[in-house]
């Protein structure tokens, strides 16, 4: 007896959701042998004395448990380090990523809708999509602030569950105006929606709505903070959080898969908060070295770098793929975004990276152009 087998394709087609079929998966760049300025990583690498601390410490970790002790252990380190806003509470996430695709979860009630400014931060839309979400993309203008006309027309006619600011905004590393995200705040709020203030620049920038959410400020309980340890010197830690009223963390929380944050994450998160001062010093260079960088590139005919308070520096360039592919080929890897968004044409991004990388980089740039 015989039986005809589906081809894997057929299977596919059956099996999976026909929008995730048509959907492009995150990209990432293969780096081997570059110069990686093309994810916002801090370059630096801890010094060789806390290199070692760190392997005995994680040599030291029960791996052969459940995390659980150490990930409440985690989240009073961090409390303590944000200081935490009086009424609030803090739930962690495998990335901010995680915490991203867990708030599209818990907010998926018939009809929900997810807001955002473009360009902005693609797991924002993603998230949404994965989770059957209707997603508002509101544009920027032409200098990347907020249309905020358009946000406010947006918000009266869709009432998002969720409205994300990224604050300051990837890819292109500005604060939003102040008053204008203080009227946004206030309109989301009155359409019972919630704000997601997406600090994962936090390192880098003058502005925080840390100290406003919650109970502190009845006004704002609809608001959530939420921040990455990956700018923090810890991409590879894949550690998040986000900070709230209580009773709203309560109930995000409780879509939270068990055990989602590593025994060994957890604990390198606890050095990291131990040895927070070497990150500071890390994060300052990187400040230092965002000023020298916009100085270089502003002495650049035809190239316009935009304001930024992130450890990245958007510019546009007379031809964004002739300069990327220039530079990849003397061993420098940034990231063209130009394919993103109309707004953003001709652009590249631009990691702020350790001194001498950053030389490299405008060399590398200058023979491009």
């Amino acid at each position: 007896m015989t039986t005809n087998l589906a081809t894997l394709d057929q299977r596919l087609k059956k099996v999976i959701r026909q929008d995730v079929q048509s959907m492009h998966g995150y990209a990432i760049q293969p780096s081997a042998g570059l110069i990686k300025l093309d994810a916002m990583e801090n370059p630096f690498r801890l010094p060789v004395a806390l290199q070692r601390e760190l392997g005995e410490r994680l040599g030291r970790v029960a791996i052969n448990r459940y995390p659980s002790a150490c990930v409440a252990d985690v989240i009073a380190a961090l409390s303590a380090y944000v200081k935490l806003p009086a009424g609030c509470k803090m739930m962690l996430g495998n990335g901010s990523d995680e915490l991203i695709a867990l708030l599209a979860l818990a907010c998926d009630i018939p009809g929900a809708s997810i807001l955002a400014p473009l360009p902005g931060f693609v797991m924002y839309e993603m998230s949404a999509k994965l989770q059957g979400l209707k997603f508002i993309g509101v544009p920027l203008s032409a200098e990347f602030e907020l249309d905020e006309a358009a946000m406010l027309a947006a918000i009266e006619t869709h009432h998002p569950a969720i409205t994300y600011l990224a604050y300051p905004n990837n890819p292109t590393a500005n604060l939003f105006d102040a008053a204008a995200v203080e009227r946004i705040v206030a309109a989301v709020g009155r359409q019972d929606g919630l704000v997601v203030f997406d600090e994962a620049y936090q390192p880098f920038s003058s502005g925080s709505w840390m100290g406003r959410v919650g109970g502190v400020e009845t006004a704002h309980e609809h608001v959530l903070v939420m921040r990455t340890l990956s700018k923090f010197g810890l991409a590879g830690v894949r550690l998040g959080y986000m900070v709230g009223a209580a009773a709203l963390i309560d109930e995000v929380d409780k879509v939270r898969p068990p055990y989602n944050i590593s025994a060994l994450n957890a604990e390198a998160t606890l050095f990291a908060l131990d040895h927070a001062a070497e990150f500071a010093a890390q994060a300052e260079v990187l400040r230092g070295q965002r000023a020298e960088l916009m100085q270089a590139l502003l002495g650049l005919p035809g190239v316009q770098p935009f304001p930024s308070e992130a450890n990245m520096i958007l510019v546009r360039v007379p031809d964004s793929k002739r300069c990327f592919e220039g530079m990849k080929a003397r061993g420098v890897l940034v990231k063209n975004i130009a394919g993103l968004h109309p707004l953003l044409a001709n652009c590249l991004r631009l990691t702020v990276g350790a001194p001498d990388e950053n030389v490299q980089m405008i060399d590398a740039l200058k023979a491009s152009l």
